[in-house]
């Protein structure tokens, strides 16, 4: 048990005091400032995009120009060709031209010498939607309290319910939205943690393979226990980089929780429906989809021949991950009642990412998801005792002839012992 610790304080130590760990730590909050730096200057820029406006009726085109929206600044222009030269003398960024047929049907182009960005062709489009609204509305003889009528959209509200055992229904507090926006980025933070610590664990035993280091650390200690060590090691360098990020939260959640944005959204849900639950089996299912991954990713990286060939040998790692990533973000976010969905979310290496997901939807009970991580653990299990078991065959084996033709051998070392 003392080398065990040895082992795992040795891998814990060399990995976290590295400067690459030091720059994965920070490369969040180096990422959150850059967003919040620009988010803030551009909020302080006063320059405003100058867009000429155009069009067969004057009047048209002056009153697109008073009633330009806060952040546009409009200018009427005589003709297009007029629009055109300023165009090229740079006296404005875009020209807007608006021609009107007969049926009040209005045409808009907006023509610019660089992208002027979606917001404000979404913008333009919505003002040339409300003035032919407006204008059909006059021609039919309609109001423009009717019209306001008209265009009231319908309210719409969902509840979250619960029945008693009389079979009353409760309204409850609903947290879907809150809680699937922390499942989404659970699914992130997955997928980054795997790609990452899966390098890492390979990289470390695929270095101590690669240079006959392992044959010398085996003649002292026993393959599982150097196995079960590396492992523990990384896990912990993977838990030590979560506390840093928690604490990091923490600190910062003393000055955003008093944002208005942040207040407004602290108001619609409970925390303690939040942070019960729900968050604990979103971290379980977190540590052991990195712990599951991490073993498998131990035991490409007891296959490689040469260092050199780690990144191809942690494949089946990458892609299996990258299957369950996309199956969250992309089922698992517009559609979590797909068969596909439910089936995948009780296999383990896939469960990880979709039961959390399925849990902020609500479309899975807490049985289904205790099922789920029950077998997840069980296949954690498995597969960590029969890594271990390979685990001194596969470092002794040296082949060229690709991973399959590694792992019979490997096979075939076992069995003669």
């Amino acid at each position: 048990m003392n080398k065990f610790w040895i082992i795992a304080g040795d891998v814990y130590k060399k990995n976290v005091r590295s400067v690459s760990f030091l720059i994965m730590l920070l490369v969040p909050f180096i990422l959150g400032g850059i967003v919040y730096a620009a988010g803030y200057f551009g909020s302080q820029s006063e320059e405003v995009d100058t867009i000429g406006i155009t069009s067969s009726s004057t009047e048209l085109a002056e009153g697109m120009s008073d009633s330009a929206p806060a952040g546009y600044n409009f200018k009427v222009v005589d003709s297009q060709d007029a629009g055109e030269n300023e165009l090229s003398a740079e006296e404005i960024d875009a020209l807007f031209v608006v021609d009107t047929a007969d049926n009040n049907q209005l045409d808009g182009t907006l023509y610019s010498e660089s992208n002027m960005g979606q917001s404000v062709e979404l913008t333009l489009q919505q003002m040339l939607n409300d003035i032919q609204t407006n204008m059909r509305a006059q021609e039919l003889g309609l109001s423009a309290d009717e019209v306001n009528s008209l265009n009231q959209p319908a309210a719409f509200e969902q509840q979250s319910v619960s029945f008693t055992d009389a079979g009353d229904m409760q309204i409850g507090e609903d947290s879907e939205d809150f809680n699937f926006a922390i499942s989404f980025a659970a699914t992130i933070v997955l997928f980054v943690f795997i790609i990452t610590y899966a390098g890492i664990i390979s990289q470390e035993i695929a270095s101590e393979k690669g240079t006959r280091i392992m044959e010398v650390i085996l003649s002292s200690t026993r393959a599982q226990i150097h196995f079960y060590g590396k492992l523990v090691g990384i896990l912990f360098v993977a838990l030590t980089q979560m506390v840093v990020y928690v604490a990091a939260f923490a600190i910062s959640y003393q000055w955003v929780k008093d944002i208005e944005v942040v207040k407004n959204l602290l108001d619609t849900v409970s925390l303690k429906g939040v942070f019960g639950t729900f968050l604990m089996f979103t971290l379980a299912f977190l540590i052991l989809g990195i712990f599951i991954y991490a073993v498998l990713a131990a035991l490409c990286g007891s296959l490689v021949t040469k260092t050199e060939d780690t990144s191809k040998v942690i494949l089946p790692v990458t892609y299996l991950s990258l299957i369950g990533y996309l199956l969250g973000i992309s089922l698992g976010s517009f559609d979590p009642s797909n068969i596909i969905i439910r089936i995948t979310s009780y296999i383990p290496f896939l469960s990880s990412y979709l039961m959390p997901i399925r849990l902020a939807n609500e479309t899975a009970s807490i049985q289904e998801a205790v099922i789920s991580l029950v077998i997840l653990v069980a296949t954690t299990v498995l597969l960590t005792i029969a890594s271990a078991k390979m685990y001194k065959s596969n470092v002794l084996v040296y082949n060229d002839k690709g991973l399959l033709a590694t792992l019979k051998q490997s096979f075939t070392l076992m069995k003669n012992k």
